[in-house]
């Protein structure tokens, strides 16, 4: 069994989210002010990353959201601590 250290943050952490296809810069303000990047490559479909400062609810919501999109996941990492 792996030891991975998990640890619960109430305070904003910084996070990338990675789903597939294009998601333009309007989605930046209904992703909780999240910067949105897209990595466009010719032999696979794009990528759109979100990047942003957020707490645990905050998060759970936007993945909530993605997820109601039928948006699958590719990535969820934690960045840094704020």
């Amino acid at each position: 069994m792996n030891n991975i250290k998990q640890k619960l943050t109430l305070y904003p952490v910084t996070y990338q989210i990675k789903v597939p296809g294009h998601l333009d810069a309007g989605w930046s303000e209904w992703a909780d002010r999240m910067t949105i990047t897209l990595e466009d490559s010719e032999e696979s479909q794009p990528v759109t990353t979100l990047t942003g400062t957020i707490d645990q609810a905050a998060l759970q919501g936007l993945l909530r959201r993605l997820y109601a999109l039928g948006l699958p996941l590719i990535s969820v990492t934690w960045i840094d601590e704020q």
